[in-house]
């Protein structure tokens, strides 16, 4: 391995010069797909120091420098530190188990510069892809109250907007308080360090955002119609102190049904200016050869969009599995990742949902945000797509996936129920703070994004120098309010 390594590097000296910016970082991805991440970096910051490169190239050189140590971060342990995590969590494993689990590929891995290293989340990833292991688990996970939530919630907003004859029903007022925190030592002091927090977009189903208090002045909110909307700050950094940027704010969420009838469906306008941004190629939504043999498989001879639509999402509930993502930075084509796997997170599910959608034809586009449902607040991703005569309408591909292969206490029917109410549905225990993916923040960003696909975690950067999430952490609450009599 070291003989190979430094004969690589002594190709990449002799060939620089002559290399074109597209050219160094194909060649520094071969070297990184060889596990070869030294001789990788070592090229582009050749490249980086070169006089030849333009401020847009030289960005770009940065963030691919950049995603290689951001990859080394989410493979962060070892054969031996895997293991010993896997000890604490399933009962009676021995080594030569685990060498066979490791052998048949079991946990996402890289070889970096010599090692083998194993995803931080292998542990979690391991139940998510073999149920057979659960009773098996020290602490297993208590499901039956989510479950019975989950249901309960879902068949009333379906009585209610039954009732109403309205797919906005049941409103619930919510107080969230978000912080973005930059560590003491993510800037030196002096320095002043811009922060983007997401905030609720305006949307048929959620409204009257009111922003109550900030920790510091607001320099600027976004509108409220924003793709990717955020409340802006700045603020100078102190010696060995951590820089924090919080609010505190209240919206109103609905929860969302419509009933659909293949029947009533009819084209779509192509320039219409609602969809045509979001009927083509784009950020990790490309049609490979791979997508259009899938898309073949699942769709058949079907050509009713809501149907067509519909298939897809049953498709990846049934075959798809939950796992624990790679930073989405670090992964070239999200939609083809998914695919190829078979597992992915909501948001890798959403843009493969996505993807299929829009190749046969039905307009789709991701929101994101918050999820807030009773004890699992986390960040969330789905979708949406667009039907005429009814515009916009939610679609949840993981909690179709949920529904079909995760929950465990419910029965078959009412797995059903679920996994349908979420295409076409949504629960109110949301906050959407975006309506597309691989959208630039307002103000832009002047360095590169710790997540250049979604925006939930909030951004945060200093002298044109990105913060990642390595230097910064956050946190969201939320607290369901009482509406007034």
């Amino acid at each position: 391995m070291k003989k190979l390594f430094l004969m690589e590097v002594l190709c990449v000296s002799l060939v620089f010069n002559g290399m074109a910016q597209t050219d160094i970082i194909r060649q520094a991805t071969q070297l990184e797909d060889k596990g070869l991440f030294n001789g990788a970096a070592e090229l582009l910051t050749k490249a980086i120091n070169s006089p030849a490169a333009s401020a847009t190239e030289l960005k770009e050189l940065e963030f691919e420098r950049d995603r290689l140590e951001r990859i080394k971060q989410d493979y962060s342990l070892t054969r031996d530190q895997l293991y010993q995590e896997l000890k604490g969590a399933v009962k009676d494993l021995t080594a030569a188990e685990y060498d066979k689990w490791v052998q048949a590929g079991w946990f996402d891995s890289r070889e970096i510069d010599g090692t083998l290293y194993f995803f931080g989340s292998g542990v979690s990833n391991l139940f998510f892809r073999h149920s057979e292991l659960n009773p098996r688990r020290l602490k297993p996970r208590k499901n039956a109250e989510r479950e019975r939530l989950t249901l309960q919630n879902v068949e009333a907003i379906k009585q209610a907007a039954k009732a109403e004859h309205a797919p906005y029903v049941l409103p619930k007022k919510f107080h969230v308080t978000m912080g973005v925190t930059a560590k003491a030592e993510a800037a030196p002091a002096g320095e002043i360090i811009r922060a983007w927090v997401p905030i609720p977009r305006r949307y048929p189903f959620q409204s009257d955002f009111k922003l109550i208090s900030s920790s510091c002045p607001v320099a600027s909110i976004d509108d409220e119609e924003s793709p990717v909307r955020s409340v802006y700050f700045e603020q100078v950094a102190r010696k060995g102190k951590p820089t924090e940027f919080k609010i505190d704010y209240e919206f109103t969420m609905r929860g969302v049904h419509f009933d659909l009838a293949a029947d009533q469906v009819r084209p779509y306008e192509p320039n219409d200016p609602a969809v045509r941004d979001y009927t083509g190629e784009g950020a990790h939504v490309v049609f490979t050869p791979e997508i259009k043999a899938l898309s073949a498989k699942i769709i058949g001879h079907e050509t009713n969009s809501l149907s067509k639509a519909k298939k897809i999402y049953d498709w990846l509930s049934d075959n798809l599995q939950y796992s624990y993502a790679l930073e989405y930075s670090t992964i070239r084509n999200i939609s083809d990742y998914c695919r190829s796997k078979g597992y992915g997170d909501c948001g890798q599910q959403a843009l493969l949902f996505i993807t299929l959608c829009r190749y046969n034809g039905v307009p789709a586009r991701w929101q994101s945000g918050w999820n807030m449902f009773p004890g699992d607040t986390t960040n969330h991703d789905w979708t949406e797509i667009y039907l005429a005569p009814y515009g916009w309408m939610p679609v949840d591909p993981y909690m179709g996936n949920y529904a079909m292969r995760y929950i465990t206490t419910l029965t078959p029917e009412q797995k059903l129920e679920i996994r349908d109410f979420y295409f076409g549905g949504l629960d109110q225990y949301r906050m959407a703070a975006n309506s597309d993916h691989s959208h630039a923040l307002n103000p832009p960003k002047q360095s590169m994004r710790s997540d250049d696909v979604d925006f939930q975690r909030g951004e945060l950067e200093h002298s044109g120098k990105n913060i990642y999430f390595d230097q910064s952490s956050h946190h969201f609450e939320r607290q369901e309010l009482t509406f007034p009599q």
